[in-house]
């Protein structure tokens, strides 16, 4: 069996710099009710390369950026920017598996504390144009050490028959336009392109 693997430096570690390094939030929850009192980021970018940039880019010099910013700007335009850069983020390592393995990703399953945010799993979801399943069991990693033991047990026919553990909470579709999409991703690697260390 082989699996593709693709990092995100920084993604609910950018909720928390908001959090610890802005003082915009309280408390990391308190981001989903900031983010939805906008119905978008107003055109804010947040690139948050504060350790370089993971997949596809691998460009350790990046550093982070907030830019499209006007006087209009809200620190709920900028939690909104966060949560979009998370999914935006995620979407370029989607994308260059999809490319990788040459055939359709059907679905993404998502795990983590991030994931307890809804408002992320829909943005994630339309900007993948995939349908995101969360688990009700949000961390992954104990639950595949289990599976990979039941395995190793005989008490799981095969990997098929492990997975049928994963029991999902809730499943996100896919329901954001074509257009808005790729308006949302054009402006996105802009700027990604900008806080790039090294140019393509």
């Amino acid at each position: 069996m082989y699996a593709l693997e693709g990092s995100v430096f920084i993604a609910g570690a950018a909720v928390q710099w908001l959090r610890d390094g802005l003082g915009i939030i309280g408390a990391a929850k308190e981001i989903e009710a900031l983010a939805r009192s906008v119905p978008d980021s107003g055109g804010a970018q947040f690139v948050p390369a504060l350790s370089g940039l993971g997949a596809p880019h691998w460009d350790a010099g990046a550093r982070g950026l907030i830019c499209g910013i006007t006087r209009g700007t809200t620190r709920a335009h900028l939690a909104r920017a966060t949560l979009d850069a998370i999914a935006y983020s995620v979407n370029d390592v989607v994308a260059a598996m999809r490319e990788d393995l040459g055939t359709p990703i059907e679905r993404l399953r998502v795990d983590g504390g991030a994931v307890e945010n809804d408002l992320l799993l829909e943005l994630q979801a339309g900007v993948s144009g995939l349908t995101v399943e969360r688990p009700l069991d949000l961390e992954s990693t104990a639950r595949g050490a289990a599976m990979l033991a039941g395995l190793g047990a005989g008490i799981y026919a095969d990997g098929r028959d492990a997975a049928k553990i994963v029991k999902l909470d809730r499943a996100f579709p896919a329901t954001m336009r074509e257009e808005e999409r790729a308006s949302r991703l054009s402006a996105w690697h802009d700027a990604v392109a900008r806080a790039r260390s090294t140019q393509d």
